[in-house]
């Protein structure tokens, strides 16, 4: 996470930054333009593309890169925390729970890897997306399927 840095915080910015801290589910660059054009109707796309981009260069706000090619989704929480990732939908959710004391010593000391952060990504499905697809949770690829009995 890059050191928060002075930002000249314009109306636009401000409306994106805005939107932002109200969200709780990490929302797209999509997401967040139809989000700021409720409050600021004549903002236009690439404002709302570029005031993203300054907010995660100065430390303002994240860019999570979920994987699977899906969009970008942007946090206003800065500090230090994981995620838990839908597989289906994409939604993000924070995991406010820190690792066990020594887990990041440990590895470290395993890996040779001098550690200077992490990211935490659990995947799985959503609680929404459970409901609708009768909550069969894929395994990890190449994983065996076990059934009773086997």
């Amino acid at each position: 996470m890059p050191e928060r840095t002075e930002l000249r915080l314009t109306p636009q910015r401000g409306a994106v930054l805005g939107v932002l801290k109200a969200a709780d589910d990490h929302p797209t660059a999509a997401e967040v333009y139809e989000r700021v054009r409720i409050a600021a109707p004549g903002i236009g796309s690439a404002t709302v593309y570029r005031a993203l981009a300054m907010l995660v260069a100065t430390g303002h706000a994240l860019e999570l890169n979920l994987g699977d090619g899906s969009a970008a989704r942007y946090d206003a929480n800065t500090s230090r925390h994981d995620h838990a990732v839908c597989e289906r939908c994409g939604r993000a959710a924070d995991v406010d729970h820190p690792v066990p004391d020594g887990m990041v010593a440990e590895i470290a000391r395993r890996s040779g890897f001098t550690i200077t952060g992490y990211d935490l990504q659990f995947r799985g499905l959503c609680p929404e997306c459970q409901t609708a697809g009768a909550g069969h949770v894929p395994g990890p690829a190449g994983a065996a399927e076990h059934s009773p009995g086997s």
